[in-house]
């Protein structure tokens, strides 16, 4: 659980529709902290000043299984690190360990969590239809023989400018840990024309090497973006304007933005890779159904040692209404110039 000792950080429902959330640990349930929420943002493009000492953001805790975010009184995003179910789905697509809802600017849910044409696909996460252990090979994308499980926060931190949310995970086969993963995610305050959300991950494989690879001939494994149904659908990457899906192309970013079916309006995302993420830059699929696929290491499969240190950084960009290049290229830009995000040494050890 949380300490009020750790420093500060830098870096339902059953019925068809709904997911039910099912708590995997009761120390969960002591979880419920609530911050007070500053001032909802202002209108212009500029982040709103607010008192000394103050923040927007909160954390509560409305659900065992699930941890909230809100900037004033918006909602931002939820973290599951409970056992999510789903009534009418297959109990063997239950899973933890992700993010859903996202939500854009206006407060609209932009990510999907058990689609009926991929019940496995899950709002903002991360999986590996390949993970080879001893031998033996497993699917954390499809949920089968390995899961994703809860084990520790490591920080909540709130402030006048970001929030940060620091999670230890584990990859579990059986009663077995192979993968220590931890999870760091630092939240800025909204503008006008979006929000940026950095995400830092850490694997360390444990007792014996990991062998981690993409489905063959399309890529996908790793960082995954569902985006919620809607038409209109627009994929934009480096190259522009996508019509056809993409598979195993080498990209450092890509935008999927389309008009919301709850909502009538546009809203999208992009996926930022940072320069120093190995294999710079990393293979994608994109699928116009409403899916941005991270494939790395891609369909080579990669080997890490027990204790080995995988570590790699992204940043997500809400942003309201369609986008062009350019100002996807000059948010791109401003990722790749700023200073790297750096969680403390010892933090989580």
């Amino acid at each position: 659980m949380l300490s009020s000792a750790l420093p500060p950080i830098l870096c339902a429902h059953d019925d068809k529709t709904t997911p039910r959330r099912r708590s995997i640990s009761a120390d969960l349930l002591a979880f419920a902290g609530h911050h007070p929420g500053g001032p909802a943002q202002a209108a212009s493009g500029e982040t709103p000043r607010i008192q000394p000492g103050s923040s927007p953001f909160r954390f509560t805790t409305n659900a065992p299984e699930s941890l909230e975010l809100w900037e004033g009184a918006k909602p931002v995003l939820v973290y599951n690190h409970g056992l999510i179910t789903k009534a009418g789905v297959p109990v063997d697509r239950s899973r933890s360990s992700y993010i859903h809802p996202l939500y854009g600017l206006d407060g609209e849910v932009l990510t999907d969590d058990f689609p009926v044409d991929h019940y496995h696909h899950r709002g903002l996460f991360w999986a590996w239809p390949h993970v080879g252990i001893d031998g033996q090979e497993y699917d954390l994308w499809m949920l089968k023989g390995i899961q994703q499980q809860f084990e520790r926060w490591l920080a909540r931190r709130t402030s006048a400018q970001d929030a940060i949310l620091g999670v230890e995970n584990g990859w579990y086969v059986g009663n077995q840990k192979v993968m220590l993963e931890r999870v760091w995610l630092k939240i800025h305050r909204a503008t006008a024309k979006g929000r940026l959300l950095d995400l830092d991950f850490t694997w360390i494989p444990q007792q014996k090497p990991v062998t981690l690879a993409g489905a063959e001939g399309k890529s996908y494994g790793g960082l995954t973006l569902r985006i919620a149904p809607g038409t209109n659908t627009v994929i934009t990457t480096p190259q522009g304007n996508q019509a056809d899906d993409l598979y195993m192309t080498r990209l450092p970013w890509a935008d999927l933005s389309r008009r919301l079916d709850a909502t009538g309006r546009a809203s999208g995302a992009a996926l930022f890779i940072a320069s120093d993420h190995l294999d710079y830059p990393p293979m994608w699929l994109t699928r116009h159904y409403g899916v941005l696929c991270v494939g790395w290491p891609g369909i080579s499969p990669r080997t890490f040692q027990p204790g080995e240190s995988i570590r790699c950084r992204y940043r997500v960009w809400v942003h309201r209404g369609l986008t062009d290049k350019a100002a996807l290229e000059k948010a791109y830009a401003a990722f790749h110039a700023a200073p790297a995000w750096r969680v403390p040494a010892g933090v989580g050890d």
